[in-house]
């Protein structure tokens, strides 16, 4: 049975077409990698992969509802997962609210090393969104990173 992570939601001051732009296409996230990792990561339009510890690791989108919804799942991982990227839109025109559901079948011994990473992972994700679309850097993210990302 796959365990699910729900990130915490998060109120992006962006409209959500502008938001789900910015992810659309996985080939613009090699260029938010540290450069000394980049020759590990190949991406095209619908997908991204790279080869860490060893591992091959990748996601590639297998859908997409402008504006709404991303949905990822693993492409040649060591365990199946599906990430869920949601866009909703406010009352407010220029704000999104945004959050991250991943559903992975880990066995009992990855569930207790990766869980909680996990989860903060997915939450500082969001975290730093938020903090992107109000002008503030994120804390620890190196503004180069960002600077594919229309905020």
């Amino acid at each position: 049975m796959a365990t699910q992570y729900k990130s915490k939601h998060g109120t992006v001051s962006r409209a959500a077409c502008e938001l789900y732009m910015n992810f659309v296409d996985c080939s613009r996230f090699r260029d938010m990698i540290p450069e000394d990792k980049r020759d590990a990561v190949t991406a095209d339009y619908d997908s991204i992969k790279a080869v860490v510890q060893g591992f091959s690791i990748g996601v590639r989108i297998v859908r997409r509802e402008p504006y709404k919804l991303i949905m990822l799942e693993d492409d040649g991982a060591p365990f199946h997962f599906t990430i869920d990227l949601h866009f909703d839109q406010t009352d407010s025109p220029s704000k999104t609210e945004f959050y991250i559901n991943v559903s992975a079948d880990l066995n009992l011994m990855m569930k207790m090393m990766l869980g909680t990473k996990i989860q903060t992972a997915l939450d500082k994700i969001v975290d730093a969104l938020v903090a992107a679309s109000e002008g503030r850097m994120p804390e620890g993210v190196d503004p180069e990173m960002l600077k594919n990302f229309k905020f």
